[in-house]
Formats: C-alpha cells, structure tokens, sequence
C-alpha cells in the first residue's frame, strides 16, 4: 500500500495545482501578469469525460488525462487542463492502461502484418515473447533452421541475437510494443543441439553467459515449455543455473511446466524451488489442469502456490480464458522419438519397428510420459488448426476423429502421417480443461493474462490456416464475459491483472500504469459492451468494445478502426545495458 500510495502522489500532486490555477482564471499567479490571449497548446493530447482505471486496481477517478509527447504528464480535474493540441472525448466510457499480454506468439505475424489487429482492436499495447523459443540468441545452423520451418509467413532472418531481433521488428514498424525472455529452449539448443544430453560444466557456463547476454539486451527473464523436446531433456539444475544468470540483473522465471495433468502438483513444486533458488519470480505459463481426472488438482495446485506466496516467494501465474489448449500434434507423440529435433523425428518414423513401438506408446495412457492428446479424453476433442502443406489445409478445421474416418486409419497412424506430410508439428487444440477451473484461476489475484497466440487479420496470409480463439477473443472474454457477466471480480482489478499486475510482475518500468510519468499507452472502452465473437468454428472474429488505443501516445485505434500507425518500440527488462539515451528506447 505504501508503494500505491507513493505511486499516486504525483498525480494528486498534480490536480491540486491545477485546481489552484484553475482558481485564477486568466492570470499569471506568479508575477500577477495578464495571461497571452493565445497560449500554447500546454499537452499534445488531453482525454476527457472518461472514467480512468489506473491500472493498481484502486477505484477509477473521474479525471482528464494530459499527454505530453509520449509521457502522460498530468492527472487533471474534469475540465481543468488548459488548451491542448488535441482534446478527445472519451465519451463516458471506461480509459485504462494498454493491456499487456504475457503470453503472445506474435513473433511471426507482426511481421506479415505489423498492425497485430485481433490484439490490437481488443486494447492490447504491448506483446511478450519468449515461451521456451526466443528469436535469438542463434547459431548459423539455428538461422538456417529458422528460414526452413517457416509456414505461411516467410521473411529473412537478419539477426542472430535476441536484442537484434526485437531492434529488427520494431523497426520493420509494429504498432504494439514488444518484449520477450530468452527461450531456456533456445539457450539449450544453441549449446547442446536437440538431442537427449546434459550440459557439461563448460557448456553450463556457456549457456548462462548466453542468458546473461541476453538480459543486457533487455530480455526480461528466462521462459522455459518443458514438455517440448529438447526442453524435456533440460533437469532441474540446469533450469535453475540458467534461472540464476537471469536473477544476477533482476530478471525472472517462467514456465510452461513440464505436467500440466498427471504430474502438475510435482511440476510446480520444481518452478517453486526454482523461485527459491534464485530469490526472483517464478511464474506458471497457463495454469491449468489438464484432463477430466486431473480437475481436482487445479484447487491443490492454487493452495500451493498461495503457500509459498505466503513464505515470501514471488510465485504467479497466467492464464488465457478458455477451456481448450493449442499446440502441436506432436505433443501426442513419446519425446524419445522427437530427439534431434523434427527432421529426424521424421525419419525415425519411416521404420516399420520404430512406427509400431510409437503407436502402441501412443495408445499406452500409462507409457511415462504425458500424452496430451489421451488427455483430451476423445479424437473428437482435438481440433485441426493449420498446416504448411497446401494440399492438407482443407483439413483446417476438422476434428482429428474427422480425418482418421476420411483416411480410413486409426488416430494414431493418422497422426504420424500428418506430422510427416506436412513436414511440421502440425497445430491443433485439444480441449483439456473444466469452466469451473477456468474459473477458479482466473480469480486468484495474481493471475494475470496471456494468449498464447498470434495476432493476426481475418485475411492475406492469416487465411491460409486456421486459429484458436484466444488469438481474437482472450482479453475482450476476460474484462466480457468474466469480470462484467459472471462477476468475478471488479472491473479495477480485472484492469489490474491486464496492466499493473504483469507490468509489475516484469519490471516494466513505466508501463501498465496510468500515473504522471507513465508511457502514453492508453485504451478506450466501452464495459458494458465488450466482447468476445470468436468461436471454434469461427474463430477469426474481431472482438467489440475497445473504441480507441493509444501507443506511447500515438492514436493506433479509432473509433474501432485501424489508423495506420505503427508507433511501438521495444520494451527492456531490468538487466539492459544500452546507451545514455535508456530511458527514451523503453
């Protein structure tokens, strides 16, 4: 409360002096000279008749807000703020921090499309990477590799480190910010390739000084996907010592763990111990349980980390608002199989012995390893999303059990023969969650949001494959469906979880917040209207209900419509070491 308290000062600060200068209409209290007939424009942009959540989750103000270049430089009575280039009329309607998704796989589509409109026209001002996978730091080989397994969205790959990648997007021009954690995947791959090895003490060292390089280009901290391979093949002190070498410049700890059903309670017991180790924030990817018969687990998960929130750990969670996952086929198949990465998964699979021991391992629910689509619980829950071969992207869509019928094969042949054709993991959601769940989570106050997704158009490129709803839906669901219709929190604080909350978790110096000093990243919507369109079966739906955006000041949304600006920069975590000009380039 003391920080709030302090947080707030300098806009209290600021309506008590523009409420003495309001008290002197036309003078100059200082020198008691008459004020120019024509002063100055004093902001560049001055929102009123708004009512403005601040992002802490405090009770919203009935305030006007003035923008100075990218800054918001006062808090200002309603109708007190003097003259201003431009004043908008907010309309009643609700004026809150840009959200912040913690979870965004935008890497690729920003660069097809730098207007990332599903996140975009839902109030998103800031997208960060890094589950597992970072662009960077590379090798040749991994750059090469990049090119090769690019789907729909082709581009060169111009960079070899993480800091040089993000330097790379926001210059191509992209209308959120971006920022990421260095992929604990990436890291691993860069030094041990993507077979089942464990790093040597040289090679530890190696890869934490690829952390450490990282965190002085801004990353935020490292993000590990443990049921991936080669991730899979990672143990606990290999994450904790890339963990550490993060934590030498406050960075922190991410994961999407490596159980998310049968095991999820000892899997998050590891990313706690990893928080304990280090002395910084761990943080869940998507808390879930997944599977009908792991449900219960979600309660016992939640206690435990509101354990060791209680023993002073810095221990949260994300989430995105659905009851379906998305991911790859190929998180049905055993890890031993995916060793070395997807090509030579692929030629593994054109022997007869080894695509029998893979098929019967795939129907074992008891083989050792967590097979997610088995935790779907049918065939009929997983659904076709995209794929890179043109001649399979009529599947897009269909249900795994639709197109084993079609090929007249059972599920598991049908799966190894997809992921071969394609050439590619494949994507496909797999519905593995209960509402209740979803629910349960997602009233936990340190639960932020994250979609797990794209940010994509219902066109060009997008068009060619298929999508989760979350890419179009997850930010508008929350504030629409859970805060405004099923009540789960305040409106404050489901601001609070989209904005003050991960920015606070982060380190995101001067974002999520609407106070003196913050960045100019501001959204306009409408409570009582806000909501989500997209469905499974039509997922590309624009959201409704976010009228106007705002990043680092610059107008991006109006009046619910793209205007062409492309004004978002790359935001850097706490270890950056960039030039004097620091605080102009976050």
């Amino acid at each position: 409360m003391a920080r709030l308290a302090a947080s707030l000062l300098p806009a209290a600060l600021a309506i008590a002096l523009a409420g003495c200068a309001s008290a002197f209409p036309g003078r100059d209290v200082s020198a008691g000279a008459p004020v120019a007939a024509a002063p100055a424009p004093r902001y560049d942009l001055l929102i009123r008749n708004g009512v403005v959540y601040d992002g802490s989750g405090a009770a919203p103000q009935h305030v006007d807000v003035a923008v100075r270049g990218d800054r918001i430089v006062a808090l200002l009575p309603t109708g007190s703020g003097g003259p201003a280039a431009r004043v908008f009329d907010a309309g009643g309607r609700a004026v809150a921090p840009g959200f912040i998704n913690t979870l965004s796989w935008a890497v690729d589509s920003l660069v097809a499309d730098g207007r990332g409109m599903s996140d975009t026209k839902q109030g998103v001002t800031l997208e960060i990477f890094g589950e597992g996978w970072s662009w960077g730091p590379y090798t040749e080989k991994m750059r090469a590799d990049a090119v090769a397994q690019q789907v729909d969205i082709e581009y060169p790959v111009e960079w070899t480190t993480l800091g040089e990648y993000l330097d790379w997007l926001a210059a191509r021009g992209v209308t959120p910010n971006v920022a990421s954690f260095v992929g604990a995947t990436t890291v691993r791959i860069h030094e041990l390739g993507e077979d089942d090895v464990k790093p040597d003490p040289a090679q530890l060292a190696r890869m934490q000084d690829l952390v450490r390089q990282a965190m002085h280009e801004g990353a935020l901290g490292v993000g590990a996907s443990l049921i991936y391979p080669p991730a899979t093949f990672a143990d606990g002190r290999e994450l904790t010592a890339l963990a550490q070498a993060a934590a030498e410049s406050g960075g922190g700890y991410i994961a999407h763990m490596r159980s998310e059903a049968d095991r999820l309670l000892e899997a998050l017991d590891e990313t706690i111990a990893i928080a304990r180790a280090t002395g910084e924030r761990a943080e869940v990817y998507h808390l879930k349980a997944a599977g009908e018969k792991n449900w219960q687990k979600m309660a016992q998960a939640i206690a435990k980390i509101d354990a060791a929130r209680g023993q002073g750990l810095e221990v949260s969670a994300n989430m995105y608002a659905y009851t379906a996952g998305a991911t790859g086929l190929t998180a049905g198949l055993p890890p031993w199989v995916q060793a070395g990465g997807l090509q030579a998964m692929i030629v593994r699979l054109k022997d007869p012995a080894i695509r029998e021991r893979v098929v019967a391992e795939m129907r074992d629910p008891g083989a050792g390893w967590e097979n997610i689509r088995l935790l779907a619980g049918s065939d009929d829950r997983v659904l076709l999303l995209g794929f890179k071969n043109d001649k399979l992207k009529p599947l897009a869509g269909k249900t795994l059990a639709e197109v084993a019928r079609l090929r007249g094969k059972s599920a598991e042949e049908t799966v190894l023969d997809l992921i071969s054709e394609d050439q590619s993991l494949v994507g496909a959601a797999y519905f593995l969650m209960s509402e209740d769940n979803v629910e349960l989570g997602l009233e936990q106050p340190w639960v932020s949001l994250g979609s797990d997704a794209e940010s994509s158009a219902p066109q060009g490129v997008f068009l060619k494959s298929s999508t989760h709803p979350r890419a179009y839906g997850n930010f508008a669901r929350f504030l629409g469906h859970y805060v405004r219709d099923r009540r789960l929190m305040t409106l404050a604080e489901g601001v609070h979880r989209l904005t003050g909350l991960p920015a606070q978790n982060w380190k995101l110096q001067g974002r999520g917040c609407l106070a003196v000093g913050c960045y100019a990243d501001i959204v306009v919507f409408d409570p009582e209207a806000i909501a989500d369109h997209a469905s499974y079966e039509q997922p590309m739906q624009y959201a409704t209900g976010v009228r106007d955006v705002f990043v680092n000041g610059v107008q991006v949304l109006r009046d619910g419509e793209h205007t062409g600006a492309m004004p978002g920069r790359v935001v850097r975590g706490p270890g950056w070491r960039g030039s004097a000009a620091k605080g102009s380039r976050r």
